[in-house]
């Protein structure tokens, strides 16, 4: 009876992983949102849904498929992580240096 059971779990296809495909739009869509504000929430999302899907797919390897869309779903989340955080870096500095140019131009100082 046991070799029925081995016999039709690798006859079963594997499922795509959870989280797969939606780490992997997540991960794309912010780096093609690159600069607007909601690039770091996508990436920060997307990269939770990597990591969760690749524990679930580390706990039943022969369930599920699809490590590669993981994987580039946690990449490209984290590029986007740091494009996100770069560009808030620049917004920042163009603030600071704007309020100093306008504080000089009036004759005062912050």
């Amino acid at each position: 009876m046991e070799e029925n059971q081995q016999y039709r779990e690798s006859q079963e296809p594997k499922r795509t992983a959870p989280y797969a495909v939606a780490s992997l739009v997540l991960g794309i869509s912010s780096l093609v949102f690159s600069g607007v504000g909601i690039t770091l929430v996508l990436g920060i999302i997307g990269l939770v849904f990597s990591n969760k899907g690749l524990a679930e797919l580390e706990r039943n390897p022969r369930m599920y498929t699809g490590d590669g869309m993981l994987r580039a779903g946690k990449v490209t989340s984290i590029v986007g992580i740091v494009f996100g955080g770069l560009a808030l870096l620049a917004i920042v500095a163009v603030l600071i240096v704007g309020l100093g140019v306008a504080a000089a131009a009036l004759g005062g100082t912050l």
